[in-house]
């Protein structure tokens, strides 16, 4: 690579920031183009849980999403610390728990992750929770749940912080940052002086007009403010339509979600959709009756026909990097180490994730 090149990002959401960070890092002129402003309301990492469970996933992904998300746990502490601002980042796993109705439908789930940590060695193996265990890792959950599943290793972090931590560290190294200042790729070529080396595409659902596949999976996050809640790691209740997750994140703030919807609607959430999240937030600790509603967000994933991450090459030094569908943060560093080693003609990481797209 060169000593110093030319780069620009369409995109400032998690993988546009995530990039352009990486790259200033490195010594390179960075400038990004953003179609909505600094505080990342037009992105879906700003909404998202942030939970970086390779092993829970693998019950409803494909492998390659599985091996990012573990490769990228051990990634995150790294990037964070190159970091001007802290971010909360824990691994103290995930427990997976369930009512008493849904037990035939949770042994169906413990099996399957059981068969993926045996084919998998890379992964933790999951531990059966009793009343004992679940007393040392959760005590205030012991009274209604006698049983689970531990995922140990499993870690999450804060979405906020982190991108406002990525963009401190953009305004630190003199990036040259354009808000609402939304540019498709015909806009950016006529645009584009001789001097560019490279040109990165990470839009998500901005860029449907130039990667017909893509398209947005809705799906609907509460955030709460419960200081009656002492929970310390993300819990999943296994529930009768979709694994609910409830993420704790600093100053007793919960984010609660996984509904997933096949629509481009990005209009308030739904009765149903709020009452079941809200309901299973109660059912799993009585003191969220109490908590205050700090938002109700709804969002859309960009995702690909087959529902996992691609890179295209339009050009020789011109990638698209898009469909992170839900797995945004736990893959987010394995994207990036393969887009840097595609820059130096290395596509070990690229190949080994099944990442390549044909145009």
């Amino acid at each position: 690579m060169a000593d110093q090149l030319n780069c620009t990002v369409l995109g400032a959401g998690l993988m546009g920031r995530l990039l352009a960070h990486s790259l200033a890092t490195q010594g390179h002129r960075v400038q990004v183009h953003e179609a909505s402003g600094p505080d990342g309301t037009g992105a879906a990492a700003r909404v998202a849980a942030s939970m970086l469970a390779p092993l829970a996933e693998s019950a409803i992904t494909e492998t390659p999403v599985v091996n990012m998300g573990h490769y990228s746990l051990s990634r995150w502490p790294e990037l964070i610390a190159q970091l001007p601002e802290p971010v909360f980042f824990q691994q103290l796993g995930t427990l997976m728990l369930w009512h008493r109705q849904d037990a035939q439908q949770a042994r169906m789930l413990v099996d399957k992750l059981h068969i993926n940590s045996q084919s998998m060695p890379s992964q933790t193996r999951p531990q059966t929770v009793d009343g004992e265990l679940l007393q040392t890792l959760e005590p205030e959950l012991l009274g209604k749940f006698q049983q689970g599943l531990f995922l140990p290793g499993e870690g999450q972090l804060d979405n906020r912080q982190l991108l406002a931590g990525l963009l401190a560290s953009l305004q630190q190294q003199h990036a040259r940052i354009h808000w609402n200042s939304p540019m498709s790729m015909e806009e950016l070529t006529r645009q584009t002086s001789s001097d560019t080396d490279w040109v990165f595409d990470c839009r998500g659902l901005g860029a449907r007009e130039d990667w017909s596949h893509l398209r947005g999976v809705r799906g609907e996050v509460i955030r709460l403010h419960a200081p009656e809640v002492h929970i310390t790691r993300p819990v999943r209740l296994v529930h009768p339509r979709y694994p609910l997750y409830i993420a704790p994140k600093p100053d007793h703030v919960y984010v609660i979600g996984a509904t997933e919807i096949e629509s481009d609607d990005k209009t308030e959430a739904s009765v149903r959709s709020t009452l079941e999240l809200l309901s299973a937030a109660y059912s799993l600790h009585s003191g969220f009756a109490e908590a205050r509603i700090l938002e109700i967000n709804t969002q859309l994933r960009p995702t690909l026909k087959n529902n996992l991450p691609g890179i295209r090459r339009l050009a020789t030094r011109c990638l698209q990097i898009n469909g992170l569908y839900r797995h945004g943060f736990l893959i987010a560093p394995a994207m990036l180490d393969a887009i840097l080693g595609l820059m130096n003609d290395d596509t070990s990481l690229s190949d080994r994730f099944t990442l390549i797209q044909a145009n």
